[in-house]
């Protein structure tokens, strides 16, 4: 005789505990796989972009726009993973999503270094991150409403937030093992093949990843709707097409998704980059200032999601946006006097301007290595942005000579000629002397030398001494605030506003369309912008105009939602 399959009442459960823990674990590892990349940027630019082909900074953007790239594909990931979690269940979606992501961070660790422009390496390694971000599209969901599904409401916000803290803990590790790597290996086998280690190394992440999710139970809300017979047969349908529903995923978009991509990649990805490339500190002190950041946020997620279970998760989303808008240029500038005052000082003292025609100075935006640089105002332009010194241009008349004034009381000029007209070779031997000249300007002018990687603990503790540190702590700490206020309380919002027939596919998508799109595009559009005004800080305004959005729609449209029942 057949036994009598059980009931929704009667369905095995995990108790809170396990679902937290396995659930967090596991998105964990899958944004350590995510984040692995983005604390190589460097390297990723020199090995598969041709830095010494399309410049530096080309190279530089075109890395950032393949790690753009993962998260543009988030919400196909999400209608993808959305659909099946709808349709037959939260855990089998967030298990095919680990797998997928686990594979794919393994196989950039095998790929050659790439020895053409656009060779095999390089179209594979975006081809890899699209199915990285894919998976992280059907992963977030999931967690978040697996755990919320299984928890009592007025502990929402606090149980949920650590599927947020879980981000955290996976940027913590990939940083933790590439200075880890970094540090046993020395920086010159490293950059030769030790970068391989941290992908290879996630092979076992994944591996353990299956293990805890396998063990898992279905959440009870979907046990019930399926016992029910109301499991939602057309998920796009009735989130797309039906107003109530569509109107709910707008109004999460504008009221704090946008804002939070923006601000949380800012704080937590394109900080590194901007001590890396403008402030000219050296990798393994962007990674260590970054983890001590990271360190820092992962008690933050978790109390203002408690702290949004007690006073709501308005209140807290509109804290986190309204600190994000009054404290990000002073926050930048502050860690920046810190990390390197000599360099700001001296910009500040003796600031670059360049007279030149503004015909002669192109947009420099070229991640196909098309285009030449060869008037005298775009290597210069080129020079400044490497050496991360900024910069104005004074607009002359047309067809005019280009030359860099240092000090705006100088009289002095150098020279920017033109190299239009000559070969690839000449114009590379044209380039490297105004290059050189042009450096030897900015030393005599007391412009500081650039801050190389410390070889040994001695080295370490010399550089330390140079940093400031309340400075440095200071404006971290003010980022850091500003992203888990926003960020902590987020997954409970966004689980209790939509209805559990379509939660999984209605709550991905809008979520990683803004924190996928407005987000993962906010390093590469932020460092394009401050490269083409030739002021570091320019691309700050990024973020800032976000979280404005955020902050008007949030506070007159949103509805609070804490306390609500999720059937």
């Amino acid at each position: 005789m057949e036994p009598a399959t059980p009931t929704a009442a009667e369905q095995p459960t995990t108790p809170l505990r396990t679902v937290v823990v396995a659930s967090a674990a596991g998105t964990a590892f899958e944004w350590y796989d995510f984040f692995v990349y983005g604390s190589l940027t460097s390297i990723f630019a020199a090995k598969f972009f041709n830095a010494a082909e399309i410049g530096e900074t080309n190279a530089t953007l075109a890395t950032l726009a393949v790690f753009a790239a993962g998260l543009f594909f988030r919400p196909l990931g999400a209608l993808i993973f959305g659909r099946m979690g709808d349709r037959f269940g939260r855990k089998g979606a967030f298990l095919a999503t680990v797998i997928i992501m686990g594979g794919t961070t393994f196989a950039i660790g095998l790929l050659p270094d790439s020895k053409e422009l656009m060779g095999f390496s390089a179209i594979a390694l975006v081809l890899l991150r699209i199915l990285q971000g894919m998976a992280i599209g059907g992963e977030y969901g999931g967690a978040a409403i697996y755990v919320a599904e299984h928890c009592q409401p007025h502990h929402r916000g606090e149980s949920t937030a650590w599927i947020q803290a879980s981000a955290a803990f996976g940027l913590l590790g990939a940083l933790a093992m590439v200075v880890a790597t970094r540090a046993g290996l020395g920086e010159e086998q490293f950059i030769a093949w030790g970068w391989r280690i941290p992908f290879l190394a996630s092979a076992i992440l994944v591996g353990i990843s299956i293990w805890m999710r396998l063990r898992l139970h279905e959440s009870p809300e979907f046990e019930k709707m399926k016992a029910e017979g109301t499991v939602s047969r057309a998920p796009y349908a009735e989130v797309f097409l039906k107003w109530e529903n569509l109107r709910l995923v707008l109004l999460s978009i504008f009221a704090f998704l946008m804002a939070q991509g923006a601000i949380w990649w800012c704080a937590f990805s394109y900080t590194q980059i901007f001590l890396e490339r403008f402030m000219k500190l050296p990798g393994i002190w962007g990674n260590i200032l970054l983890m001590g950041a990271t360190i820092a946020s992962i008690p933050l997620y978790v109390f203002f999601g408690w702290l949004s279970d007690r006073v709501g998760r308005k209140p807290v989303l509109i804290f986190g946006m309204t600190l994000s808008v009054v404290a990000m240029i002073p926050a930048f500038q502050a860690f920046s006097a810190g990390a390197n005052g000599p360099l700001l000082q001296a910009q500040k003292e003796q600031p670059v301007i360049i007279h030149a025609d503004p015909a002669s100075c192109s947009f420099q935006f070229d991640l196909l290595g098309g285009r030449k640089y060869e008037t005298g105002c775009d290597i210069a332009r080129s020079y400044l942005t490497n050496a991360g010194v900024g910069f104005t241009i004074k607009p002359e008349a047309a067809g005019s000579p280009t030359s860099l004034q240092i000090g705006e009381t100088s009289e002095a000029r150098v020279s920017a000629t033109d190299g239009r007209g000559l070969d690839k070779a000449a114009l590379a031997d044209h380039t490297k002397a105004l290059n050189g000249t042009i450096g030897a300007a900015l030393a005599a002018a007391g412009y500081p030398t650039p801050i190389h990687a410390p070889q040994s603990v001695a080295e370490f503790s010399a550089q330390a001494d140079t940093f400031n540190w309340p400075l440095i702590v200071g404006g971290f700490l003010a980022l850091v605030i500003a992203a888990t206020a926003l960020y902590g309380p987020m997954a409970a919002t966004l689980v209790e506003l939509f209805p559990t027939r379509v939660r999984y596919t209605a709550l991905s998508v809008p979520y990683h369309i803004g924190v996928g799109w407005v987000g993962g595009f906010m390093p590469m559009t932020a460092f394009a912008i401050a490269t083409a005004t030739g002021d570091v800080f320019a691309g700050l305004w990024y973020p800032v105009v976000f979280g404005i959005i955020g902050i008007v729609t949030c506070l007159f449209l949103y509805p609070e939602t804490k306390g609500r029942a999720l059937t």
